[in-house]
Formats: structure tokens, C-alpha cells, sequence
């Protein structure tokens, strides 16, 4: 989860939340949306291609707020091969595979990005 903590008023926050909550977000957060498919992508791991392939996004209204997430289909005998790729797991003939930690560092640019651009929404024309 992300927490953004800010001193004084709240106006421009929340004009910037009641604009996204408009209906005016999906646009915006398609892109991250997208880029993060992208940046998963790119990054996974390709034996045969599948799981970098199977990458998706949904947006999704929640009572907290808005929720972007990533999903990876590539599911095989009811494991996720995303995740079992990055948290590493045990295979039919008593050997460990170590896991790659790449689902994190493709989405921080992602993150970061969002941070950036909301903070440069909602200090857009204040007064310093």
C-alpha cells in the first residue's frame, strides 16, 4: 500500500481525488496500468515466453479507494508460475529453485512514477 502524508489543508488532495473519482482516473491509470505490464514483461524470466506474455492489469473502485493490479494467467497445475518463479519453490525430483525477485524491481519505477505525478498534481499552482 502506498500512504502519502501531507501538512495543512487538503483541498487540492481532494479535488485531485474527486476528479479521479469522476471518472477522469481511468486514462491515467490505464497507462500505469500498461507500463506495468510492460516493465513485467520485459522483465520476467523467458524459458518458453508464457508467463512474460500472460501479464495483465485490472483497475478496480474500491470502498479505500482505487486498486491497480497485476495479474500473471500462466497457471499450471494450480501453481503461478509468476510467483513461483519470483518466491523460488521445490520441484518433482526433491530440488529447490531458487526465485528471482524481478516483480519488484520492474514495478517500483511504476510506483514511483504515480508518486511523482500526484504530488505534481496536487502542488500544481500552490503557493510556496
Amino acid at each position: 500500500m502506498i500512504k502519502f502524508k501531507q501538512k495543512g489543508d487538503f483541498k487540492k488532495t481532494e479535488a485531485f481525488f474527486k476528479k479521479i473519482g469522476e471518472g477522469d482516473y481511468k486514462k491515467g491509470l490505464q497507462y500505469y496500468g500498461e507500463a506495468g505490464v510492460s516493465a513485467l514483461y520485459e522483465a520476467t524470466p523467458k524459458a518458453t515466453g508464457k508467463t512474460a506474455a500472460s501479464w495483465t492489469y485490472s483497475i478496480e473502485q474500491t470502498n479505500d479507494g482505487l486498486v491497480i493490479s497485476w495479474n500473471n494467467s500462466n497457471v499450471v497445475k494450480g501453481q503461478n508460475i509468476a510467483i513461483l518463479i519470483q518466491k523460488g519453490h521445490g520441484t518433482s525430483q526433491g530440488y529447490y529453485v531458487q526465485g528471482v525477485d524481478y516483480i519488484n524491481p520492474a514495478l517500483a519505477p511504476i510506483f514511483d512514477l504515480i508518486g511523482k505525478n500526484l504530488w505534481m498534481e496536487v502542488t500544481k499552482n500552490a503557493k510556496h
